[in-house]
């Protein structure tokens, strides 16, 4: 199993911007597809970004589409999330994770893998 670790979260203005990194601790994730998900106090675990084990695939939740991007760089082995014009409802903790296989998903039970998180808040 990867174990993975995010980074990058903090806190920012309303219509800013944060740049989350995912790396993996002890093993590669070359080969498989990653996600991001979010969890805002109160609610469930939600999908936010996935990309394909060669990034040439992505998909992303309606309320993230235009603002948000998922890449990835397996030369050095991690994966981003770069989230632009932040609104105070992007306000959670994000998780990265990695799927069990190749291809792109947005199904929380398809990954086998979860970081501990990484916290974003978005001021009003």
């Amino acid at each position: 199993q990867v174990q993975l670790v995010e980074s990058g979260g903090g806190y920012v203005q309303t219509g800013g911007s944060l740049r989350l990194s995912c790396v993996p601790s002890g093993r590669t994730f070359r080969g498989y597809a990653m996600g991001w998900f979010r969890q805002a106090p109160g609610k469930e675990r939600e999908f936010v970004a996935a990309i394909n084990y060669s990034g040439g695939n992505t998909l992303y939740a309606d309320s993230v589409k235009g603002r948000f991007t998922i890449s990835r760089d397996n030369v050095k082995n991690a994966v981003y999330l770069q989230m632009d014009s932040l609104k105070p409802e992007d306000t959670a903790v994000f998780y990265c994770a990695a799927a069990k296989f190749s291809d792109v998903t947005t199904t929380p039970t398809d990954f086998s893998s979860w970081g501990r998180g990484t916290q974003v808040t978005v001021s009003s």
